[in-house]
């Protein structure tokens, strides 16, 4: 196991002490591109993004327990502590599943009552109380 430790820790010398070396010899800068397809151009719209895979995927994880509680339920074979333990994860992932969309709701009155763009690339609309 020392050897092991020493010799990676020897050649992340080796690769550090190289690596300053070979990148001060020609002292130009390396200019990359912003690659095709990619909308991200600004700090709101990488968070706007995160907000809306983290939302896809907590969605999805409550849907995928719900399934796994109904799993569960199904192949309890009558046992009343299996039984028990689907009912507990159907509760937890309609739980789950609640706290989700309320937090989608919360995000578009936010949207809506300041003015700002948190989903998609238009603007959701929420029915309003009186006509213009």
């Amino acid at each position: 196991m020392k050897k092991i430790i020493k010799g990676f820790i020897y050649g992340q010398i080796a690769l550090t002490s190289f690596a300053g070396r070979v990148l001060a010899q020609d002292g130009s800068t390396v200019n990359l591109g912003k690659p095709e397809g990619i909308e991200i151009e600004t700090l709101p719209t990488l968070i706007r993004g995160a907000i809306s895979l983290v939302m896809i995927i907590a969605a999805l994880a409550s849907f995928g327990y719900l399934i796994w509680g109904g799993i569960t339920w199904i192949t309890s074979g009558g046992d009343k502590g299996k039984v028990e333990e689907a009912r507990m994860r159907i509760s937890a992932a309609l739980v789950g599943l609640v706290i989700v969309a309320a937090a989608w709701a919360i995000m578009l009155m936010i949207q809506h009552f300041l003015g700002i763009q948190l989903f998609g690339s238009e603007t959701v609309l929420l029915p309003k109380g009186y006509t213009e």
